[in-house]
């Protein structure tokens, strides 16, 4: 499928989960993609799989001149403007405000709020004359309460409100810029927590009127949306993709 036609896309935390899912239909979709993480290893194996259509690149994305690192590897690697960037890197395992240090929250602020305002900031004169597409991992969490997820929900939270702004700023430019709130999903990383929590299972999973966890494709189909032509007159948003849960007050029947 060349939904993308050959576009140049960088996806962040493109290792494992959700942002792994996000880089492979990207190229499978047409897109040139550019996979970001820290982990080399995971990063070889996504990028095998993807036949020649992806590159690696190892970046700790907090490092002061990340951002540069990230776009000079873009450029090196395909030698074209900028189409697309999914700033899906960022710390779950959320946690109450009395269980979080200062130090806890500026990580979370960190990895889930500073660095994808940076790599969009310092996007911007990468993509060419007809602009692209930002799309933002954002999270039910920061849409709706939920317990104990205080410094998580708070970043993710801010996430929405820096995708409107810079949808407002940067529209003229021809930069549409959305998120995704992901639900609940299954992925290696959250497997143990589904598994062992009780919270989960029931404020998530039988909450949801769809009757399961999401998967990472879910969430990549979203994405992939949002960064094609069939999304041209859509930017500031956030779609939840949750199976009902943030909307619908679902109560299961027994």
């Amino acid at each position: 499928m060349d939904r993308f036609g050959q576009a140049t896309a960088i996806v962040t935390g493109a290792a494992s989960g959700i942002g792994r899912e996000i880089a492979l239909v990207l190229a499978r979709q047409g897109a040139r993609v550019l996979a970001v993480d820290r982990n080399g290893e995971g990063l070889g194996a996504v990028c095998a799989q993807a036949q020649g259509t992806m590159r690696p690149c190892v970046a700790e994305l907090t490092a002061q001149d990340a951002p540069a690192t990230v776009f000079a590897a873009c450029r090196e690697a395909f030698g074209a403007p900028l189409s697309i960037l999914v700033n899906n890197a960022g710390l779950g395992n959320a946690r109450a405000a009395h269980d979080t240090s200062d130090a806890d929250f500026d990580r979370y602020m960190d990895l889930n709020l500073r660095i994808t305002f940076r790599m969009s900031r310092d996007a911007l004169p990468q993509f060419g004359p007809e602009g692209g597409a930002i799309v933002n991992i954002a999270s039910i969490f920061g849409l709706v309460g939920f317990p104990r997820s205080a410094p998580y929900a708070a970043a993710k939270a801010a996430l929405g409100g820096l995708t409107r702004q810079m949808a407002a700023d940067y529209g003229p430019r021809g930069v549409r810029v959305n998120a995704v709130a992901p639900g609940l999903i299954a992925t290696p990383a959250t497997a143990e927590r589904i598994a062992a929590s009780p919270l989960f299972q029931q404020g998530l999973i039988r909450a949801t009127p769809l009757g399961r966890a999401g998967t990472p494709a879910d969430v990549a189909d979203a994405v992939a949306f949002l960064c094609s032509r069939e999304a041209a007159f859509i930017s500031g948003q956030t779609l939840a993709v949750d199976g009902g849960w943030s909307t619908t007050h679902f109560v299961p029947e027994s």
